[in-house]
């Protein structure tokens, strides 16, 4: 896919935009800051954009709940591309505020958790106020609007896009902290196989009954197919009514993953298929003995040969 405008969660100077740059650096393209997951996501629908650069994941915190929901629910849209960012936060100000000084800080509640402990360490009275993303955390406190906080964590980048003093470097828990963002497309033309593919689902529940999400698991387990994310997430129809986001090994076009979402499509109520794209890693997928293509076609032709008269 030849995409031409790019949308992404702004505004500039959020590790969503690095993502994209990573990206736009080899395809190209004019980028589009949006303020929310959703709104990018929708000008995307409305073909106002050609593709959404998003976080759905990150090694800390998990999945991204609001690029999961919207992702399940709306007009089909398809993952076609994936972009992994190590996470670096500094703790910025306006010049001339110092550390013992700062009383709310603000960002994004993904970074905030990355940094709770370091937080409760230096500034163990400081109040969390939280803002649609690192980058507009940094914009609010350099703007002319009080914003209610005195300090931001974010990006170097965006500090350095403000003008803000950095107050503190590499403020995270967990060193080697990385996010994971997908390129959202609408449905089209399926990204080639490559062998270093993954494939997304969303997975809805005929009922809830002792048993269910087994009965969903056996579908790749007996078809060899390595699963590398599995997340809830509620329906929010009723109480206790949850879907899976699932994240796996193949392409769409791969025999073994063919099988697997025919038998995914028999036992649920929806089976909402989001994309089978290259791993950014290049890690080819390892095929158990007897899940290749060729034995698939020839457990098929031999049923064939059965049904002949």
């Amino acid at each position: 896919m030849s995409a031409t405008r790019y949308g992404y969660l702004g505004p500039e100077g959020t590790f969503t935009q690095m993502a994209l740059l990573s990206w736009a650096a080899s395809h190209g393209g004019e980028q589009v800051p949006f303020g929310s997951v959703d709104s990018a996501l929708d000008a995307l629908r409305r073909s106002e954009i050609d593709a959404a650069m998003v976080p759905i994941e990150n090694s800390v915190e998990g999945g991204v709940s609001a690029t999961l929901d919207a992702l399940a629910s709306g007009d089909p849209l398809v993952v076609i591309g994936e972009v992994n960012v190590p996470i670096t936060f500094v703790l910025a100000a306006r010049a001339g505020m110092p550390l013992e000084e700062i009383r709310a800080v603000g960002t994004h509640s993904h970074a905030w958790a990355q940094v709770r402990g370091w937080m409760d360490a230096r500034l163990p009275g400081a109040a969390y106020v939280p803002t649609l993303s690192t980058a507009a955390a940094a914009a609010g406190l350099a703007g002319d609007v009080e914003q209610g906080y005195d300090a931001a964590v974010c990006a170097p980048v965006a500090a350095a896009n403000h003008g803000l003093t950095v107050l503190a470097d590499d403020i995270g828990d967990r060193a080697g902290a990385v996010t994971r963002f997908v390129l959202v497309a609408r449905p089209g033309a399926l990204p080639e196989r490559t062998g270093a593919d993954k494939t997304t689902v969303m997975l809805f529940q005929r009922d809830d009954r002792a048993g269910g999400l087994l009965e969903l698991l056996e579908q790749f387990a007996v078809r060899g197919i390595n699963m590398t994310r599995l997340e809830s997430r509620p329906t929010k129809s009723t109480l206790g009514s949850y879907c899976f986001s699932i994240d796996f090994e193949g392409h769409v076009l791969d025999e073994r993953v063919g099988e697997a979402l025919m038998g995914l499509k028999r036992v649920c109520a929806e089976v909402r298929f989001l994309g089978s794209y290259p791993r950014e890693d290049g890690a080819q997928t390892e095929v158990a003995p007897l899940t290749g293509d060729e034995d698939f076609s020839a457990a098929r032709n031999w049923l064939h040969s059965l049904r002949r008269p």
